[in-house]
């Protein structure tokens, strides 16, 4: 009995704290959007990459006021592109989704990039899905704002510098023989990691519930959480 009462009572609480977990969840991403959705202008055009739930509510909460387009990442081998796609389409939102490796030669089309994040360190760089990292490379050159929207209970006090620092700690990989309707004999199929590590400096901005901050803000702002 002693033992029942006792899983009872952890059970109930694991439920208490999910609950309040998913309440705290729903409510950052309305106070992002509500922050963020002022920076995509009429008659815009904006590339999103992979399926966040906070950019998802951001475009949602922009397009009931304004008219723009969306151009989004296929995101492979995962279907997250295709699945967004869906989701802003039928909210009425003119969608076009493109392959990963024509991003350099649409940008020139673009006016901003938006992205979410698995995770933000503290040297503000960003943990996200693969093909994040190329796409803020190109807006970089190419002079296009990259704005992330990421909960602040995603900010971590962890210092990737590079790819190498991200991938030794990281077992999770991706198959990309998964998408081939062929098979291909002698050649070695690189285990990509399904995540990249974008650095600080091709941020443009991150939209939180703490407010629109900076990559450079991000320590302060992981100093004043864990005091």
């Amino acid at each position: 009995d002693s033992i029942s009462m006792k899983f009872s009572e952890c059970k109930n609480e694991l439920l208490r704290r999910g609950e309040r977990f998913a309440g705290m969840s729903l409510a950052s991403r309305a106070r992002i959007a509500e922050i963020g959705h002022s920076f995509v202008q009429d008659n815009c055009t904006v590339l999103i990459h992979g399926n966040s739930r906070v950019v998802n509510a951001l475009i949602i909460k922009a397009s009931k006021s304004k008219q723009f387009k969306i151009i989004i990442t296929e995101g492979r081998p995962s279907i997250d592109g295709r699945l967004a796609a869906e989701q802003y389409a039928k909210a009425g939102i003119p969608t076009t989704l493109v392959l990963d490796c024509a991003v350099g030669s649409i940008m020139n089309k673009v006016d901003l990039c938006l992205v979410g994040a698995e995770g933000v360190m503290e040297n503000g760089g960003i943990v996200n899905k693969l093909g994040t990292y190329q796409i803020a490379m190109v807006a970089k050159a190419l002079k296009k704002p990259f704005y992330v929207a990421v909960e602040s209970y995603k900010f971590a006090r962890m210092y990737p510098f590079n790819q190498k620092d991200l991938y030794k700690d990281n077992n999770a990989s991706i198959d990309i023989t998964q998408s081939f309707d062929y098979k291909i004999s002698d050649v070695t199929m690189y285990q990509h990691p399904s995540i990249d590590f974008t650095p600080s400096e091709f941020i443009s901005l991150l939209f939180t519930d703490l407010g629109v901050l900076t990559p450079a803000a991000v320590s302060d702002e992981l100093i004043k959480l864990y005091q």
